[in-house]
């Protein structure tokens, strides 16, 4: 079955979201509507729709004018078997202690490692991106440094391969684990079982620390956040009360050149870098209160 994307960008988030909202009201029904700020710290949004028949190309015309967008550009995508693509080409990770694999690779686990089993239908987060390899590099660097983390928390959790290293580095301790999205906090969850973790990490449904289990176990002394520039900021009065003394917070999904002022931010809300490691166009900081 032929799948069709219908994609475009426009400057401001409220016209993108309601787009969205509009979009799902097509004929033909999209299979999935997605708005995104882009990355590229161009301010624009990115709003697309995934369809099984080519979309009404008057109808994408009419919300183009009606919310201000740049035209929907139309592609069919082909045929792919998703799982088997990924499976072929996700190699397992290594990152410091961690080796993060698919359950096809389970031969390839090193005795000497922290493995954690990520399954390629749910490969975003497997440690591949810049963004979650940093991450696992910082973690992986303040345990060679001593530290022991009892309270941890990981915001925007997604695949929770974060929270997941946490607990298995300090299994003595709870590890909490949040996600503004449902889905993600559904293959958070699935993932948490799928590595013996249940119980160990709390998956929690919740737009930054907006939950009564994380007030409730404040203040940590650990907490990732690997997210994007714009929430990274807005989140960190948030970061800054919900941490102790001495606590550490390493933070992701930042572009190089967005990397000093992410540093500024934090620094006003008593927060100083540490550490800073760039992979690739993406920057992991790692903070002290």
């Amino acid at each position: 079955m032929p799948t069709f994307t219908a994609l475009t960008t426009l400057p401001d988030a409220e016209n993108a979201r309601a787009l969205g909202e509009a979009m799902e009201r097509m004929e033909p029904e999209p299979t999935g509507i997605g708005v995104f700020e882009m990355e590229d710290d161009s301010g624009l949004w990115e709003v697309g729709g995934y369809f099984e028949a080519a979309p009404d190309a008057a109808a994408l015309a009419v919300l183009e004018t009606a919310f201000g967008a740049r035209p929907f550009v139309v592609s069919e995508l082909p045929e792919i078997d998703w799982v088997a693509k990924v499976r072929r080409e996700l190699s397992p990770v290594e990152a410091g202690r961690f080796f993060l694999y698919g359950s096809h690779d389970a031969d390839r686990v090193p005795a000497d490692k922290i493995a954690l089993l990520v399954d390629a239908a749910m490969a975003f987060g497997t440690g591949h991106h810049g963004t979650t390899l940093g991450c696992l590099r910082a973690l992986d660097r303040l345990i060679e440094q001593g530290q022991a983390c009892r309270n941890v928390v990981d915001i925007g959790c997604g695949t929770a391969v974060l929270a997941m290293a946490a607990a298995r580095s300090w299994p003595e301790h709870t590890v909490l684990a949040s996600d503004i999205d449902e889905v993600a906090v559904e293959v958070a969850q699935a993932n948490v079982d799928l590595n013996g973790l249940t119980g160990r990490v709390l998956c929690r449904e919740a737009m930054g620390f907006d939950h009564p289990d994380l007030a409730k176990a404040a203040p940590f002394d650990l907490v990732f956040a690997n997210i994007l520039k714009g929430p990274l900021i807005a989140l960190a009065p948030d970061v800054a009360r919900h941490t102790g003394a001495g606590a550490h917070v390493i933070l992701s999904g930042i572009l190089n050149p967005q990397a000093d002022e992410v540093v500024a931010v934090y620094a006003r809300e008593g927060l100083a870098e540490i550490d800073r490691q760039v992979i690739g166009d993406w920057t992991t900081l790692t903070l002290r209160a």
